[in-house]
């Protein structure tokens, strides 16, 4: 059993802060990227909307999230003593499994591979954030805000 990440919020409040936190981040990968593709002022101001901005930030989020991957019977160990909804994706037929525990929505998102972990990590890692994060964040945080004047 190994982990990846590091972002495990604990509440709504830690992930909101969180991902205030990475705003900033997000809009200079954004701000760089145009530049790397050589966008003028008035490109940049026509294409690097708010929206884009704010999926930079989504997609920043949840590629830091913390994921355990394990056998079958490793996941099943944990989830037995969690309280927590489990939300499983995958085959009953499948040996392994990756799986974030998100107490800021009392649920764990997991999901089942064979052999392509790589690609499975990245999967769960997007479920977890559609699931789970995405309505936490959302929820009147001023993350809109902060994200509509990092377009600017």
């Amino acid at each position: 059993m190994h982990e990846d990440g590091w972002l495990a919020p604990t509440t709504a409040t830690e992930a909101r802060e969180a991902y205030s936190d990475l705003a900033p981040t997000a809009q200079t990968v954004v701000r760089e990227t145009a530049k790397a593709m050589a966008f003028d002022r008035e490109e940049y101001g026509d294409r690097v909307t708010s929206d884009v901005i704010e999926t930079a930030l989504d997609a920043l989020f949840a590629s830091l999230l913390k994921v355990t991957v394990g056998t079958r019977g490793e996941f099943e160990s944990v989830v037995e003593d969690s309280e927590f909804a489990v939300e499983l994706e995958g085959s009953d037929e499948v040996d392994n499994v990756a799986w974030h525990v998100a107490p800021a929505g009392d649920t764990v998102v997991a999901a089942t591979f064979h052999a392509e972990e790589e690609a499975a990590v990245g999967t769960l890692r997007r479920q977890a954030y559609g699931k789970v994060y995405r309505d936490i964040l959302k929820e009147g945080d001023g993350s809109e805000e902060s994200v509509e004047g990092a377009a600017s």
